[in-house]
């Protein structure tokens, strides 16, 4: 884990002019700011308050009055870190004025006292927060109330290798039109296994390449569930839901890859940069990441012309119940209890500026995110870039996120050990859903709603 510090003091306002003129007192203000999972690529979470405390200062001395903010900040390299060093510094009253953090985070911390909402602070219906794209503000929001706003947004899309596919049969027109058949549920992932099949058959990819998904646990794996039919949460009350049925699916999917030999029942736990590797230099059928992993496999890895190797999907549908989708896991700037409420009106009108577009598309370019709003697709630097301007128009529509409620990462822990149980063949597809099934409820009972219970 690695921390990166830093202070910046912006003191840009005219202290002359407020004095002489106007008389009034230079007004100072320390805000610190400290971001989670952020390294060097991803700076402008925390910078983009710094070029917001600028343009503050700078506003506020045309109207005659003199602000100096300094802005602390620090980026924290691992994630179990920086929510402890949250958590500990909340309990010691101690916590910074604003936290970049994932949304799962609101409900467990809103609840812990730790969060402000940020609706009481923002004009969500005032710019730049009104063209913020709704299903983000969602995903901002928990019990009924706004308490972020969103700092970048992404999503999971599936891959291919054209050459591969190509080699298997397909057309180029036919690869072409591939996302659209799996949007419309004329490719599942069933199909998907199959191909992957015919291409290790015919030398393509390795034995045990032809489908490479995550190595680890992450929200993609809930993509899955999804394209089972299983849903997360009940629209009608509220609940977390548990569909028995569609994680049934799910679990023998997966055990239905590994009886194919596409993918190893050893396969969690790998080495991501292998992987990496494996999948920008086409030795994988197919394989599913995230929207951010453009950077690393064209400017890390090396993958040229991305677009003519590369073809990107929407998680196909597993069957019949299911959909194709996508799910989406934005860091969104919080505010903490700490300070006064005028430190937090401060910090929240720095978040504000600097979710305008022009400041947010520096992120999303640097560390290949997307964007949170409509207008930032105008940006030029945004603009020209066919990845960003085609990832959010073709992918970010169709994307949901997880639940922001607190006991969701016990239905979480539940789901992926089941699906670790049954992949690797620890377990039987149905022993382990019960035994997912038994962990959830004793732990949440009627807080959450179980679908094909009694199947």
């Amino acid at each position: 884990m690695t921390i990166m510090k830093k202070t910046t003091t912006l003191a840009i306002a005219s202290a002359l002019l407020s004095a002489t003129v106007f008389g009034a007192m230079a007004e100072d203000y320390t805000i610190s700011v400290w971001a989670g999972g952020s390294g060097e690529e991803s700076d402008y979470r925390v910078k983009a308050i710094e070029i917001a405390a600028d343009l503050y200062e700078q506003e506020a001395a045309i109207r005659g009055e003199e602000v100096n903010i300094t802005v602390d900040t620090q980026l924290f390299s691992g994630w179990d870190d920086f929510k402890q060093a949250v958590t500990l510094a909340a309990e010691s009253g101690t916590a910074p004025n604003i936290i970049v953090s994932g949304h799962e985070d609101i409900g467990p911390w809103a609840q812990a006292g730790i969060l402000r909402p940020m609706e009481d602070y923002v004009d969500f219906d005032a710019w730049p927060l009104n063209q913020v794209y709704d299903n983000l503000i969602q995903v901002s929001s928990f019990d009924g109330k706004i308490w972020g706003i969103p700092q970048d947004a992404e999503s999971r899309p599936f891959f291919f290798w054209r050459k591969n596919l190509e080699g298997i049969g397909y057309s180029a027109e036919e690869i072409d039109a591939l996302p659209q058949k799996i949007l419309d549920g004329e490719y599942t992932l069933y199909d998907m296994l199959g191909d992957a099949k015919k291409m290790q058959e015919a030398g393509l990819v390795d034995d045990m390449k032809g489908f490479m998904p995550r190595p680890s646990n992450g929200p993609d794996y809930w993509q899955f569930y999804q394209s089972f039919g299983g849903e997360m949460v009940d629209a009608e009350t509220g609940k977390l839901v548990f569909d028995k049925r569609a994680l049934t699916d799910m679990y023998q999917f997966f055990v239905d890859a590994v009886e194919m030999g596409v993918v190893p029942a050893t396969y969690l736990g790998g080495d991501w940069d292998t992987w990496h590797g494996s999948v920008s230099a086409g030795k994988a059928g197919a394989w599913h990441g995230g929207t951010w992993h453009y950077a690393q496999w064209t400017k890390k890895n090396g993958l040229d012309d991305f677009f003519g190797n590369i073809v990107y999907t929407l998680i196909p549908a597993g069957n019949e119940n299911g959909r194709a989708n996508s799910i989406t896991h934005p860091l969104v700037y919080l505010l903490s209890t700490t300070g006064s409420d005028d430190d937090a009106a401060l910090s929240a009108d720095l978040v504000s500026i600097a979710s305008e577009p022009r400041i947010n598309a520096l992120h999303a370019m640097k560390s290949s995110h997307l964007a949170i709003g409509k207008e930032e697709l105008n940006v030029p630097l945004y603009a020209e870039s066919r990845w960003a301007t085609e990832a959010t128009k073709n992918l970010l529509p169709h994307a949901n996120a997880l639940p922001n409620s607190a006991d969701f990462g016990v239905v979480w822990t539940a789901m992926f050990k089941g699906l670790e149980a049954s992949w690797t063949g620890v377990s039987s597809v149905e022993d382990a859903v019960n035994a997912a099934e038994q962990t959830v409820g004793n732990a949440l009972g009627d807080k959450v709603v179980y679908r094909n219970h009694g199947m």
